[in-house]
């Protein structure tokens, strides 16, 4: 049994996560060298060992014992998540955090695994059933609501993204598809007197940044002459003026896309691309893989993520999408983040091993 694990084990994956940690902890080393207060890289360096070790532990467990505690652990996170308005830290005026010892834990960020376990689960026990889906969304809109309330619009946007994805690969007909984007139309138009005004701003002053440029436009500009500044090669590692002067604020979180463009240049940037859309087809490959209703959902549910907020983040950094948090997965510094991240591809793994039919080059 042993042997056949690691004969099946997806080491194309394992290599593209481990080069994709890799390459963010040299560009937080890059961004945010340490200084006496804060010590960036050691703190992700020891949040990457952490969650690699804890990717290994999902691999060897069944995937399958996971989803017999699929109802447990949605209604597990639902509290936490709604523990987080009584207990939680509050900063920057978004109450998203439990301060726990010197650490600052994100819920939100485990119910993204906790929430794909819960729906895949789900959709593969009524397989076929179309009132599943719409029951689906009604589980994910409990914990997005939650989040949104915290505020986090990013992260309940990611949750819906990925509802979606699952969704689809659990039988959603291409009509109801076709009216719920007919819905969003609709919606956004009369959501948006009640948006909050800070959320308008970033909206606004995405369309033109020069509207505040040393306020909310400011990194936005910063970004678009860090990227344009790199050229070709870039000016060399842990030499962007951009970076290294500190005009580009959050620049190991939000916009460290920007600082690998202005240090690495279009090749670096194109490296990164490469081990990101890898990262995407191997996952969807992966799917086929999976011989089981559930295995096939949890890894659409991971694949879903991982291209969501790639696109987002980098598109950010591009100018080509509003500003909104969402980190660089495997990238931008993070611990909550990261160490999810590498739980969910040891889901991944923890589906492939235990196939019977691999075919893997």
């Amino acid at each position: 049994m042993l042997r056949r694990h690691i004969r099946n084990y997806d080491y194309t994956l394992l290599f593209l996560t481990l080069a994709l940690v890799g390459f963010g902890l040299l560009m937080i080393h890059s961004s945010a060298p340490p200084d006496p207060r804060n010590d960036f890289f050691g703190q992700q360096l020891m949040w990457a060992l952490l969650g690699i070790v804890m990717m290994m532990l999902f691999t060897v467990t069944d995937y399958r014992f996971l989803g017999a505690w699929a109802r447990p652990l949605y209604i597990g996170i639902v509290v936490v998540l709604g523990m987080v308005f009584l207990l939680g830290e509050t900063v920057f005026g978004a109450q998203r955090w439990f301060q726990i010892l010197d650490r600052q834990i994100q819920p939100s960020e485990f119910a993204k695994v906790l929430v794909i376990i819960s729906l895949a689960k789900f959709l593969s026990d009524h397989e076929g059933e179309k009132g599943a889906i719409l029951l689906s969304g009604l589980m994910a809109a409990v914990p997005m609501g939650l989040i949104l309330l915290q505020p986090n619009l990013s992260t309940t946007i990611v949750l819906g993204t990925i509802w979606l994805v699952i969704a689809i690969m659990g039988g959603m007909p291409l009509r109801w598809l076709m009216m719920l984007a007919l819905l969003l139309a609709i919606a956004v138009p009369l959501a948006w007197p009640h948006v909050p005004e800070y959320q308008k701003d970033r909206v606004l002053i995405f369309m033109d940044p020069t509207q505040d440029p040393s306020g909310q436009g400011y990194n936005l500009i910063q970004s678009r002459i860090a990227i344009g500044g790199g050229g070709l090669i870039g000016q060399g590692y842990g030499k962007g003026t951009q970076n290294q002067l500190g005009y580009l604020r959050v620049r190991h979180t939000d916009f460290i896309f920007s600082v690998i463009a202005e240090e690495l240049g279009f090749v670096g940037s194109l490296l990164l691309f490469t081990l990101l859309i890898a990262m995407i087809f191997r996952l969807i490959y992966d799917i086929g893989v999976a011989q089981d209703a559930f295995g096939r959902l949890l890894i659409a549910g991971v694949a879903g993520w991982v291209f969501f907020q790639s696109f987002v983040n980098i598109g950010v950094n591009l100018g080509l999408v509003p500003p909104t948090g969402v980190p660089l997965p495997f990238i931008s510094y993070g611990g909550s983040n990261l160490i999810n991240l590498l739980l969910a591809i040891g889901l991944v793994q923890s589906v492939v091993i235990r196939q019977k039919k691999l075919d893997f080059d």
